[in-house]
């Protein structure tokens, strides 16, 4: 697969400022360890690392100064990696502020950026937010791959294989840049809207991050490499996130890396490159809830509420059925009283009158003779 080799660009973007003789220097180590600004490398080369004898002459000559060691991949550092100690509230105390972040490796806001605010650490880890959510409340949260916080906002009701859930997703002006949306001004320096610079938390490496082919970012960027199509079904993010308990049932995380790059006076393996900003992977990332986890949070978020909710309506109507037993009680044992029942032996004269008469009848005599 061919791929923009980021050490040589990079690198490049990196020492345009200084004089030229030191970059014709540069040059010519790139010429010396057989360095191209494009190369050909496995998926698994880029992701999790390969050799590079440039990289080992940097790294004999400038110990320490780069984050690479033996090999240079994209993910390199993120394997057996860990994102931090994240020191949260308990909510104890105040059960709106659970899984809130503290702190961040004892830090209560970064100093990558340029603003105070962009440099606060908001939100919850990303694991869940507090409960009783609504929907004009943003789901916060702090990333640090971005570097950053990110904001979450409402977009509709939602449900997860039957769990009621709100749906979030990226705002439009969660990379805009500081002209379109001024609280982004400490991300900046800026580029048009729709990609973030992140060379202030990645060794002043010129590299972007964005949605996959630059979704929802300004046309030009589109435009400036063959093939991308930006798709909001395909490249867009959301969480679907159950309001009641804070939790997430089902997400995707979509993020495109990207680098910066032109041709450089002095590096002649730059050649003629047009400014551009060259995508080098999108990624995506998603979880949802499965097996006796979900079991468990349906029947008890789900199944037994339904069941109750029905059964205070039998409740109610047997309730109810024995208020009316009650209220008619009375009446029927009051009519009982009024009407008590008549003898049998009364019943059965009025029954049989003709035989009364015969008894009397003085052809048979009266009685008793």
């Amino acid at each position: 697969m061919i791929v923009p080799n980021i050490i040589l660009l990079a690198s490049s973007i990196m020492v345009k400022d200084l004089s030229l003789p030191i970059k014709w220097i540069i040059s010519g180590a790139f010429a010396t360890f057989n360095e191209e600004p494009f190369m050909n490398r496995t998926v698994k080369e880029i992701l999790w690392g390969y050799e590079d004898p440039f990289l080992d002459f940097i790294n004999m000559i400038l110990p320490g100064k780069l984050p690479f060691k033996d090999k240079f991949g994209l993910f390199s550092d993120f394997n057996n990696s860990n994102t931090g100690v994240f020191t949260v509230n308990t909510g104890i105390k105040d059960i709106t502020k659970v899984q809130m972040i503290d702190t961040w490796n004892g830090l209560t806001e970064v100093d990558f950026w340029h603003s105070n605010q962009t440099n606060m650490i908001n939100g919850t880890a990303g694991q869940m937010w507090p409960p009783f959510r609504k929907p004009s409340e943003p789901l916060q949260f702090y990333s640090p791959d971005a570097c950053r916080s990110l904001t979450f906002v409402y977009k509709e009701e939602s449900e997860f294989r039957g769990i009621p859930t709100y749906r979030y997703s990226a705002p439009d002006y969660l990379f805009a840049n500081g002209t379109d949306y001024p609280p982004n001004a400490g991300f900046c320096p800026c580029l048009a809207s729709g990609v973030q610079n992140m060379s202030s938390c990645r060794f002043n490496a010129p590299l972007f991050l964005s949605f996959p082919h630059f979704y929802n970012a300004d046309p030009g960027f589109v435009e400036a490499v063959d093939g991308l199509h930006p798709n909001g079904e395909l490249h867009s993010l959301f969480l679907d996130l159950h309001p009641l308990t804070g939790i997430p049932m089902n997400c995707s995380i979509k993020m495109q890396l990207s680098l910066f790059t032109k041709a450089i006076s002095g590096i002649s393996q730059t050649g003629s490159i047009a400014p551009v900003i060259l995508p080098v992977l999108w990624f995506g990332e998603s979880g949802y809830l499965d097996g006796a986890v979900y079991t468990t949070y349906y029947n008890t978020l789900v199944l037994f509420p339904t069941i109750l909710d029905y059964l205070q309506y039998v409740l109610i109507a047997l309730g109810l059925g024995f208020i009316l037993i009650a209220l008619l009680l009375p009446f029927v044992q009051r009519n009982q009283e009024e009407n008590p029942h008549v003898p049998n032996d009364i019943h059965n004269s009025e029954e049989c009158p003709e035989d009364s008469k015969l008894l009397e009848d003085p052809e048979y005599g009266s009685p008793g003779t």
